[in-house]
């Protein structure tokens, strides 16, 4: 299927609506939980996700919900999470991709990093402009979804994190499930990532009481984000 093509899927706005759903969650959803989501029948919602996984937005799978196995355990449910491939469309054809990823390897042998994260951060001022630094981790998280990074917050009490049996951290952090230099990042990890850290500080201020760190998590960009006042040493 042409990027075209899977990008067009979304102009229903049902589908829309389920498909950003399932995305925000960041882990499996099941048909009853989207169609609740979405405000619509269960059928229905099955009927678009599956449209959704036909064109290569979201991957399908399945199990038990319950979180029991054995006899008495139910029939494994059909699940849905977001599909790794990306999708762009152009017109007329352009290919930033390959000319990134060229600068990046020349960058990468001539060991110009300090010079790129100097550069990303004085970006990242300059898209700040004249704005004083963020004032919190929810700032910033305005900051950061307007530029496709898709920010959620984890910690002490965190919603997500109980659901995922995981144990809450010692303060809240911001994590960001999208990179928005994905495909880049993957083939020169370390130039992007260091890179993209100098821009956050620049964008959202290095002095005030929002700290940009490194954590890198499978899947997610390598960027945390949390209080620095709650990590002074």
């Amino acid at each position: 299927m042409e990027d075209i093509d899977a990008i067009a899927v979304l102009q229903d706005p049902v589908r829309r609506r389920l498909y950003e759903y399932v995305v925000a969650q960041g882990r499996e959803v099941g048909r009853n939980e989207a169609a609740e989501a979405a405000g619509v029948a269960r059928t229905l919602a099955a009927h678009h996700l599956d449209k959704l996984t036909e064109a290569g937005l979201l991957e399908s799978g399945s199990r038990r919900l319950t979180g029991r196995s054995g006899p008495g355990a139910g029939r494994p449910a059909k699940v849905y999470t977001r599909a790794r491939a990306e999708w762009s469309v152009s017109l007329p054809a352009r290919d930033y991709r390959t000319a990134a990823e060229l600068l990046a390897e020349a960058a990468e042998q001539a060991g110009l990093d300090a010079g790129l994260c100097a550069a990303a951060r004085r970006r990242g001022e300059a898209l700040r402009g004249s704005a004083e630094p963020c004032g919190g981790l929810e700032e910033a998280m305005e900051v950061l979804a307007a530029r496709g990074y898709e920010p959620h917050l984890e910690g002490v009490g965190n919603a997500e994190g109980e659901a995922a049996g995981e144990v809450g951290t010692a303060a809240p952090v911001v994590r960001m499930r999208n990179c928005p230099f994905h495909a880049v990042a993957e083939r020169f990890p370390p130039l992007v990532c260091g890179m993209n850290l100098a821009l956050l500080e620049g964008l959202l201020g290095a002095d005030g009481p929002v700290r940009a760190r490194m954590d890198a998590r499978p899947g997610e960009c390598c960027v945390v984000l949390e209080d620095s006042k709650n990590n002074d040493d």
